[in-house]
């Protein structure tokens, strides 16, 4: 799947949108975390940080091979053995793992896809009864220097109607500000 408007920055731009460890500390992952799933890992920028802090296997999934590569060599790099990485086209294969079998989802930035439905399904199949799912995206705001445009980029309320529609609930009292261009919210099953 490449989601509408997908193109990555180089990768010195995209480092400097995001405090990865602090991100997913204010997202509630803690190293009693089991298996993680991340939809579309990009450059790593969220699997490494995530695989230092969990006790279980981060599944990294991205359709593009250059993605999987780079994710691949900093995780070499840094001697982790709990990255699985996976070439999928998500929307239409899914993740290819089984019913509860992740204790955590990562959706950064994707929600602008038109398959948000399908992948919001495929977390609410995968999660554990007590997971979580956590959604980072830009701010509903024209002057971020990144994010899809306006008419795509989703709203928090928007995010937690789709999330419902796919049988998540939302477990943050709102979004979560997440500086200096995104926002990030929590949901659970239902």
């Amino acid at each position: 799947m490449k989601t509408r408007e997908s193109g990555m920055p180089l990768e010195g731009m995209w480092q400097q949108f995001f405090d990865p460890p602090a991100i997913l500390k204010k997202l509630n992952l803690t190293s009693a975390c089991g298996n993680l799933l991340e939809f579309g890992c990009g450059y790593g920028t969220f699997t490494i940080p995530a695989a230092r802090m969990i006790c279980g296997t981060v599944y990294a999934l991205d359709i593009e091979e250059d993605m999987l590569a780079c994710t691949k060599a900093k995780a070499m790099a840094a001697n982790l053995q709990n990255v699985e990485l996976r070439c999928r086209d998500f929307a239409v294969d899914g993740s290819g793992l089984a019913d509860r079998s992740v204790d955590y989802v990562m959706l950064f930035n994707i929600l602008h896809a038109d398959e948000r439905l399908e992948l919001l399904r495929e977390v609410e199949r995968v999660l554990s009864v007590n997971g979580q799912l956590a959604v980072i995206h830009w701010n509903y705001d024209p002057t971020t220097p990144r994010g899809p445009s306006m008419s795509i980029r989703p709203r928090p309320s928007e995010c937690v109607a789709w999330a419902a529609f796919a049988g998540l609930r939302s477990v943050s009292d709102g979004p979560v500000d997440l500086p200096p261009y995104h926002y990030g919210m929590l949901f659970q099953r239902r």
